[in-house]
């Protein structure tokens, strides 16, 4: 408790009380608040400075970041290991897959092309561990776009091998006729001396003799595209396999199909005959590719045994006459 100061009044010759100015009172509470305020300053920028001092809040936040940071390098890590098998998956792709289906391998360029134009990562660059998170999220896009190509890529494979699958169901494969002794083979693919005309002249297919009458089979699965009679090749079936692919039956008598109609391989489409410019009952048989006309010696690997095949293809190349 402060002492209470007393002064003597000679004009009142008494004691009074000494009173204390206001200006004073607010002097001195003024000087201990910026006492406090300095001494609070100086304080806060000792413990600011001073080593090893955290506070709850800041241990918090860095055991988040550490926790961060190894979540980041797990991630990392995961990742890498993704790349390495999608790496295997895209090798099969190329070497394998896709040349199975005679499809063109994807290059590294068009598998692993980054982003381009403006900064995508411009927002994770503030950061005290930027770095780190940029360089993740780098990787981490560029692997989701490289599972989108392949993705993409194992789809046109799949769709790949069901037109695969089709085309061998409807590529010419069997013998036009029944000739299982292969002596039917009368003229084959090449330059040969024409019965009428008197001169040599490309023959675009193979000739089958055979009595009027005999079945003749559709050689894959297609769509009739011609039945009817014309002047050169007669009574005539064309059929339209897809893929580029078409047949010829040419001299037929009867015509057992109608244009539009789908048929299946060794299917009955028509019986030998002799229209047209023929010199006998035969068919002239015929395969073409993208219109233009090719050996059908090509194309009997479905009911032929490697000696078969060597035995007709010897009987074909025989410089001999054909039929038409």
């Amino acid at each position: 408790m402060s002492k209470v100061k007393y002064y003597y009044d000679s004009e009142t010759l008494s004691y009074r009380k000494i009173e204390a100015k206001k200006s004073k009172k607010f002097a001195v509470v003024l000087t201990f608040l910026l006492g406090i305020v300095v001494s609070s300053f100086l304080l806060l920028m000792l413990y600011l400075n001073i080593p090893g001092i955290e506070t709850p809040k800041e241990r918090k936040y860095k055991r988040e970041i550490t926790q961060m940071k190894l979540q980041y390098e797990l991630l990392d890590k995961k990742m890498n290991n993704v790349v390495e098998v999608l790496e295997d998956i895209e090798q099969r792709d190329n070497k394998i897959y896709r040349v199975f289906f005679e499809a063109n391998p994807l290059t590294s360029e068009q598998r692993q092309s980054g982003f381009g134009g403006i900064n995508r990562y411009e927002n994770l660059e503030s950061f005290e561990n930027s770095e780190l998170i940029v360089s993740t999220s780098k990787k981490l896009d560029v692997l989701t776009k490289r599972l989108a190509i392949q993705s993409q890529s194992l789809d046109e494979i799949v769709q790949l091998a069901k037109n695969k699958e089709a085309l061998l169901e409807a590529i010419p494969a069997i013998q036009p006729v029944k000739n299982d002794d292969l002596k039917r083979t009368a003229s084959g693919y090449g330059m040969r001396y024409h019965p009428i005309y008197k001169y040599r002249k490309m023959h675009n297919g193979m000739d089958f003799s055979a009595p009027r009458g005999t079945e003749v089979f559709a050689t894959g699965n297609a769509k009739v595209k011609k039945a009817r009679l014309t002047s050169g090749f007669g009574n005539l079936i064309i059929l339209d396999h897809g893929f580029g692919y078409e047949t010829y039956y040419a001299h037929l008598k009867d015509l057992n199909v109608r244009r539009g109609q789908t048929v299946k391989r060794g299917e009955i489409i028509g019986t030998v005959g002799n229209t047209g410019v023929s010199t006998g009952p035969h068919l002239h048989y015929e395969v073409r590719k993208d219109g233009r006309p090719t050996n059908p010696m090509n194309f009997y690997h479905g009911d032929l045994t490697p000696e078969e095949y060597d035995i007709m293809f010897n009987m074909s190349t025989l410089e001999n006459q054909s039929l038409d």
